[in-house]
């Protein structure tokens, strides 16, 4: 269910499987046109930008019953990762207990993402669609292979492959795109980002799905990043910071929606923020092959900078990779400050702010990269910088003046000089020495188009579900989003057109038919309940094998004074169409018909009057789905109907 309907736009058209493509010029902006995530304390991403934009920091204790042996239980977890609707992805129950839950966390993330991104799933289904997945854990195969070789069946291979990530969401939802997992350690998911921004600029790829997930299930790699020494024992990240003694593991996942720029405009797409160039190296042969290089970060921020057209001072705000420890925070402000912060100083500017999500959700490791994208782009769209936590005083090995930079330890108002577009970076970087750096600017502002006039009457809000529990939920979550819609001035015809457009209509259904606001949080209630309302019909659609669709038109005995009055009054293709056969029948007519009608006279029951006006009304309608792009199939009428 939609955490954010949108306003009506014009009919998106989808690309198809044979559609060519042509190669985006060089660093053409990427759009991001949708998102989803599932974060410790946030389950969606309007709950994550309010976690960010509250200071909330999401680490706690291990839930009951994962095994995570002598490491630390300090992390910021997900709660009942175990549950999964395989049913909706067409798994059975066998599959679904030997799949990782990784995998099923990724299938819902990119459910969600494209509709939140107004694309109906189904809608992409043998288009050149990719999906770029990144995870470097293996969590659940260990706990599997541990029971032995009784344990495995034939979804063994499959459910447990790494590489099935993103192929498994390729498959359910019939992509044909690249479809590939990412592994560079924890610089995976800003490395999958970078690569699907290169895979639609060569045109390779219309859309692109790119998800990250990291679960923490077993000790096997609890024991190991305790081992690694990277942990902080007392459950807390210092980005930056005189104490920092290092990072909190995190669990969750993020996907993302991405779109060249023009095409995104062009189909009418709500576009978060745009990625303006990105680059990718190793360190090479550094002091360790675990040791961060400082000259590799600086070469691959200033490369991604170079690739997005941006020059140093004109940058804001650079999401850190920020693990908080002693070794890793010093050699990142150190090439932070020669890539941006030096030319600051040097023109007198302000310094370049600086902050980590990893400070609120832990390090998601795998999956770090897109939570640092995901919390720069809410903070583009809302022109606000989040805190970053658990900072008080740097070390003397970050003087942070010197470099250039400041951390954010306080909510507050994107810095910008009058009217110049925000513009920020977001690093990840991977134990082995693989360096991601992608830069984000703000959203293109387009025109807005005319506002289609409100109809008076009811509205249909369309639920719909697999089975009648999905529904049930369907319509409590759309109901809580209801609630928050009315301060913002949303019309109910906007939410309506969502919910028509951009869902994807299963067999199980409900029609809430509103007004107001407050009238459908009313029937949405009675509907999540369970009870009946008089506002709401249910019912169950069925496949009838060649069926269409059929226009019966009524005969006399339909008419009514004042009929379509309302359509006359709002759709500008049916008056137009009314007006058209009305000039026609007034020369055989001794009162003029468009009046007659409109004026609620009750004249219009006489024979004379009650057919021409049947007739008028009938064509006009029709005028009017035709111009929505609705036609019959077959038609069938009654009397005036039947010449209708």
């Amino acid at each position: 269910m939609p955490t954010d309907p949108t306003a009506p736009t014009a009919p998106t058209a989808r690309p198809t499987a044979e559609a060519p493509l042509a190669p985006q010029a060089s660093g053409a902006p990427i759009a991001v046109v949708g998102a989803a995530c599932r974060l410790p304390g946030a389950p969606d991403v309007a709950a994550f930008w309010e976690l960010l934009d509250r200071g909330v920091g999401a680490v706690g204790e291990a839930p009951e019953g994962r095994e995570l042996g002598d490491a630390p239980r300090f992390g910021a977890y997900l709660d009942a990762v175990d549950r999964f609707d395989a049913a909706f992805f067409g798994i059975g129950p066998r599959e679904a207990a030997a799949t990782d839950p990784q995998q099923r966390l990724l299938l819902e993330l990119g459910w969600e993402a494209l509709e939140n991104a107004r694309i109906v799933p189904a809608d992409l289904a043998g288009t050149r669609t990719a999906v770029f997945a990144a995870a470097i854990w293996d969590d659940y195969a260990a706990l599997h292979h541990r029971q032995g070789a009784a344990a495995v069946g034939r979804h063994t291979i499959t459910g447990l492959n790494r590489g099935v990530l993103a192929n498994r969401l390729s498959y359910v939802l019939g992509l044909n795109g690249p479809s590939l997992t990412v592994d560079s350690a924890q610089s995976s998911s800003l490395v999958a980002v970078h690569l699907a921004c290169e895979s639609l600029r060569r045109g390779e790829s219309d859309v692109a799905i790119v998800g990250g997930v990291n679960l923490v299930l077993g000790p096997a790699s609890a024991a190991a990043s305790a081992t690694f020494g990277a942990l902080s024992p007392d459950g807390r990240c210092r980005t930056f910071d005189a104490e920092a003694n290092g990072y909190v593991r995190g669990e969750g996942g993020v996907a993302v929606v991405l779109k060249p720029l023009a095409a995104a405009l062009a189909d009418g797409d709500p576009v978060l923020c745009t990625l303006l160039g990105s680059a990718v190296n190793n360190d090479g042969a550094s002091a360790g092959l675990t040791v961060p290089d400082r000259a590799a970060q600086e070469a691959v921020i200033r490369e991604a900078h170079v690739h997005a057209g941006t020059t140093p001072t004109a940058v804001q705000y650079v999401e850190l990779h920020g693990t908080g420890t002693p070794v890793g925070d010093p050699i990142e402000a150190a090439a932070l400050g020669a890539a941006l912060g030096a030319a600051r100083v040097a023109a007198g500017a302000p310094p370049l702010l600086v902050g980590s999500a990893k400070t609120n959700v832990g390090h998601l490791e795998g999956a770090a990269g897109l939570v640092g994208l995901l919390k720069t782009a809410l903070a583009v769209h809302h022109g606000r910088l989040p805190a970053s936590l658990n900072f008080r005083t740097p070390p003397a090995s970050i003087p942070l003046a010197e470099l250039g930079l400041d951390v954010v330890t306080e909510g507050r108002a994107w810095p910008r000089q009058d009217d110049e577009p925000l513009l920020a970076g977001v690093s990840s970087f991977g134990m082995g020495g693989t360096n991601c750096h992608v830069v984000v600017g703000t959203a293109v502002p387009t025109e807005a188009g005319p506002t289609p006039a409100a109809p008076s009457g009811p509205l249909p809000w369309l639920v719909s579900g697999r089975g009648d529990d999905a529904v049930r939920g369907q319509a409590a979550r759309l109901r809580d989003h209801v609630r928050t819609l009315a301060p913002t001035g949303q019309r109910p015809l906007d939410t309506a057109y969502s919910l028509a457009t951009t869902r994807t209509h299963f067999e199980d259904r409900a029609v809430v038919l509103a007004t107001d606001h407050d009238t459908a949080a009313a029937a949405l209630t009675a509907l999540a309940e369970g009870q009946a309302h008089p506002a709401v019909v249910r019912g169950q659609a069925t496949a009838a094998s060649g069926g269409g669709t059929a226009f019966v038109y009524s005969g006399q005995g339909s008419q009514r004074p004042g009929m379509g009055r309302e359509l006359y009054e709002t759709y500008g293709e049916f008056a137009a169409a009314f007006d058209e056969i009305c000039a026609a029948f007034d020369p055989h007519l001794d009162r003029p018909l468009r009046e007659l009608v409109l004026s609620g006279d009750e004249s219009i029951h006489e024979t004379r009057y009650a057919q021409p006006a049947l007739f008028a009304l009938e064509t006009a309608l029709t005028r009017l789905l035709a111009h929505w792009g609705i036609t019959p199939d077959a038609v069938a009428g009654h009397s005036i109907g039947e010449l209708t």
